[in-house]
């Protein structure tokens, strides 16, 4: 099985423009996400999937592999779809640009369901919200799945609620994804579902067109950059992995 490792990085962001060339101990960030995904032994290749000449530029000086896309895609998921369309594979997941301290084991967790199960179209993870504030944060999707990992529901909202008891864990969303070929041409051909424009995760396209999607249980320390003040944090996360300002490789 040929599988792809995919990392989308657009440089127009309302909150953080620019953000995959971040400067974190002097190399860009989407470098120290692209090095991590490296790591991982079933990706075959790994990719950064672009839109801008500046971010193409910045990978092509550093030796990453890099795809141009199309400027009019609405979502990452819709940039993989076009690097599938471009570059043949059994499976490719998808791993997001903002999260350089992303463990290669946690991407791992994305991949290993397809070999037990080859029915599999689509894997997703997810991780125990240990911040209380979390909770109520609609920018934290929450997921609700099954017994059997399968997810019914994502939400910004606070859900299920705990009117029985509370003894309950809730969940958030981890943006990796695994992703059978047919699961993007779905995707990428198909219009936005009621509840997904409603609650503005892509990942429900599949489930309210009744897909089974798979979801992991992970343990993940990696954050997010979201923020400049998430940047701040990271870089004094990673500057252990560098010497004197000098990138460890």
């Amino acid at each position: 099985m040929k599988i792809i490792g995919v990392i989308p990085a657009r440089y127009k962001s309302t909150r953080f423009p620019g953000k995959p060339l971040a400067d974190i101990c002097g190399k860009p960030m989407v470098w120290w996400v692209y090095r991590q995904a490296k790591k991982v032994k079933e990706l075959d290749e790994v990719y950064v999937a672009t839109d801008d000449e500046r971010i193409e530029s910045a990978c092509r000086e550093l030796g990453v592999n890099v795809v141009m896309t199309s400027e009019e895609h609405p979502t990452g998921t819709d940039r993989i779809g076009e690097v599938a369309r471009k570059i043949p594979a059994d499976l490719y997941v998808n791993i997001q640009g903002d999260e350089p301290m992303l463990e290669p084991e946690i991407i791992r967790s994305a991949i290993l369901p397809f070999y037990d199960d080859p029915n599999l179209q689509v894997t997703n993870l997810m991780a125990e919200i240990t911040n209380p504030v979390d909770v109520v944060n609609f920018t934290v999707p929450k997921v609700i799945a099954n017994a059997e990992g399968i997810g019914i529901y994502l939400t910004r909202t606070t859900a299920p609620y705990p009117k029985g008891s509370i003894r309950y864990k809730y969940y958030r969303q981890v943006c990796v994804y695994g992703f059978k070929p047919e699961a993007l041409q779905f995707y990428c051909s198909s219009p936005r579902g009621k509840i997904e424009e409603i609650e503005d995760i892509e990942i429900l396209r599949f489930i309210e067109a009744g897909y089974r999607v798979k979801y992991i249980e992970v343990k993940s320390n990696s954050i997010a950059v979201d923020t400049y003040k998430d940047l701040e944090k990271v870089r004094e996360m990673l500057k252990y992995s560098c010497g004197g300002g000098t990138v460890i490789n």
